[in-house]
């Protein structure tokens, strides 16, 4: 059995992949749980509305636990939570938390890998990292395979640029020198259960795909292939970003993705942003 701590859209595509004979997810609220019902998964409560008390049970019959709650006030929900019960979890067999590789911090463009030592720039990246640290020291204290995978940007059906600019909010932001890394989330769905599978214990891995690459050429190329004129380009300093987006384009690296090929084997479906883009076109996007 499947159980994910926060039950989005990479644990929906993993889980439809993975083949599991019975999913258990939770979310945040109650409106939530009603779709994630609709979509015959079995919801439960985990957040400000509440926590369903059959999360106990369900940790009790679950294989294979799935992380991806952000940690909040510097701590993990879940770990908090029910740290005590996922280590004593009878039938467990492994522990797959969602990390980001912003925890690498700025490389100014340079190439980093899971060796390269961690650098975080602003407090989400520590807390992300502490939480990190905290699943893998869990699932060797109790004798369970827990991994880490460190994410790049996610795109997919209904998240991506083709979805953007016909929405019209595509924005052509350009910033000398930045490149982002990004990851189809059916190649997440696969990472996953190849962690699942094979990863090592305490091990990290990188899921990016082969070619990061500077984000006004993904909108630029996006809107050539979907037959929509592209936004005008938007100079760095002139553009109105959030402070958690300024946080974001503060750093610039590309990430290997080479221990994730070779360690656990997965062979990405879309390799770069170039055939995501063309499969999400075939889908209509």
């Amino acid at each position: 059995m499947l159980l994910g701590f926060g039950f989005g859209y990479s644990a929906a595509r993993t889980a439809r992949r993975g083949g599991f004979s019975d999913v258990v997810g939770t979310v945040r609220t109650r409106e939530k749980a009603a779709a994630l019902e609709a979509e015959g998964v079995s919801a439960r409560l985990f957040g400000p509305d509440g926590t369903d008390p059959r999360i106990a049970d369900d940790l009790a019959r679950a294989t294979h636990l799935l992380l991806s709650i952000p940690p909040r006030g510097g701590a993990d929900p879940a770990l908090d939570a029910f740290g005590d019960a996922i280590a004593d979890a009878p039938r467990l067999e492994s522990i797959v938390y969602l990390s980001t590789i912003g925890v690498y911090g700025d490389a100014q463009g340079g190439w980093v890998d899971e060796d390269t030592p961690t650098a975080p720039k602003h407090g989400r990246a520590e807390d992300r990292l502490a939480a990190e640290e905290a699943w893998c020291a869990l699932g060797a204290r109790a004798g369970k395979r827990a991994c880490v995978l460190r994410l790049g940007g996610i795109y997919g059906p209904g998240r991506n640029p083709i979805a953007q600019l016909r929405a019209g909010t595509a924005r052509r932001i350009v910033k000398p020198g930045q490149v982002f890394n990004r990851i189809h989330v059916a190649d997440i769905a696969q990472a996953v259960l190849a962690a699942f599978a094979r990863g090592r214990p305490g091990g990290v891995y990188n899921v990016v795909d082969d070619l990061p690459t500077p984000p006004q050429d993904v909108i630029a190329h996006a809107a050539e292939v979907a037959g929509i004129a592209p936004p005008p380009e938007v100079p760095f300093d002139e553009a109105e970003l959030s402070p958690m987006g300024r946080s974001f384009w503060s750093t610039s690296k590309r990430v290997s993705n080479r221990r994730l090929r070779e360690e656990l084997g997965v062979e990405l479906l879309y390799p770069t942003y170039r055939e995501g883009i063309a499969a999400l076109l075939r889908e209509d996007a």
